[in-house]
Order: structure tokens, then C-alpha cells, then sequence
């Protein structure tokens, strides 16, 4: 369960930490936006490493609570929120950030990533600019749900 939590809070801080950045990152302009866009990688996408682990973690979890009880339930919705935030990133987010590292010099093993499901993204940058920050906002409240959810499934956990 410690670990669950801890896999889950890590998820949320840095889709928090994303979703803090909006007011600023508003304000800027085009040539700066880019500059700053390429500050998240590696880091962001080495912690989104601890996504995948409360993933599984909560499925570990939920497979080994006994069901039908009140942490059970509290459970999976952690499970089903975290699932959500991931699917957010990969059919939101991950499409834009195609776009962002386009002309960033990376190592193979970014570029691969990066280039995973991508679509060619084109428009305005600050529609893409507004997609990719709208996309955290809503993860970072789906993280939040998750972690509020678990913490609730950990008070049952003494029964």
C-alpha cells in the first residue's frame, strides 16, 4: 500500500507541476515557449516511469483485496483515475509533444519514444500550446483523484 501511494503521488506531482506552470507559461512567447518546452526531457519522461509502477501497483493491489468491501472500491477508482491520466497522455499530450521535440537533438532512445504513435501536428502554436497545457490540467486532476482515492482505500486497510 506505502508503495502504491508513493507511485501514485509521484504521478500526481509532476502533472501538478505541469499544471502550476499555466498562468506563466501563458505569457510567453513563441520563441521562448519552445526554449522552455524542451526543459522537461529527460526528467518528466523518466518520472512518468512511476505512472506505469502505480498502474501496476493499484492492479496488484486491487487483485489481491478482498472483494466486495469498501477498499476494494476505493481501489480500482484510483485504478480507473490513474488509467484515465495515462490515456490522456497518449491520446492528448504525446501527439503534441511530437511537435515540440521536432527540432530537438535527442538520443535514439527519445527520438523512439517520442516518435510512438506520433501524428503529424500542425496548426497555430498556441492552439497546440493550449491542447498540450489543457492536457495536463486534466491530468493532473485525474492524478489527484487517483491519490485522494487510494489514500481513502489505505484508512480501510486496517480492517
Amino acid at each position: 500500500m506505502i508503495a502504491t501511494l508513493l507511485l501514485v503521488a509521484v504521478s500526481m506531482a509532476l502533472s501538478l507541476a505541469h499544471a502550476l506552470e499555466l498562468p506563466g507559461k501563458l505569457r510567453l512567447k513563441e520563441a521562448t515557449y519552445r526554449s522552455v518546452q524542451a526543459i522537461y526531457y529527460p526528467g518528466f519522461t523518466i518520472g512518468g516511469f512511476a505512472e506505469i509502477g502505480g498502474i501496476i501497483a493499484l492492479a496488484v493491489l486491487l487483485y489481491l483485496t478482498p472483494y466486495p468491501s469498501a477498499r476494494f472500491l476505493w481501489t480500482l477508482a484510483a485504478l480507473v483515475f490513474l488509467l484515465a491520466e495515462h490515456a490522456t497522455y497518449w491520446l492528448v499530450t504525446h501527439p503534441v509533444n511530437n511537435f515540440w521535440v521536432q527540432d530537438t537533438a535527442m538520443p535514439k532512445s527519445a527520438a523512439t519514444f517520442f516518435s510512438m504513435f506520433s501524428r503529424k501536428q500542425t496548426g497555430d502554436w498556441r492552439d497546440l500550446r493550449n491542447v498540450w497545457e489543457a492536457s495536463h490540467v486534466a491530468r493532473a486532476g485525474l492524478a489527484m483523484l487517483s491519490l485522494v482515492s487510494i489514500a481513502v482505500a489505505a484508512t480501510f486497510f486496517a480492517e
